[in-house]
């Protein structure tokens, strides 16, 4: 198993995420069902290994 995130790296991590969904945000003419799918997805796909490693770490 690798290691788990440092608090800087989850940090890191999801402040880029944040900037990302900001910048597809305010650049789209409108926000549609894919849209919100593909952010929920995404939201996913950064939040649960930063969940995850919070949660080894307390171990």
């Amino acid at each position: 198993m690798r290691k788990p995130l440092n608090h800087t790296q989850c940090v890191v991590l999801t402040l880029c995420w944040a900037a990302l969904c900001f910048l597809v945000l305010t650049s789209t003419p409108k926000i549609d069902g894919p849209l919100v799918i593909m952010i929920l997805i995404s939201g996913a796909l950064v939040f649960i290994p930063v969940i995850k490693s919070l949660k080894n770490r307390n171990k």
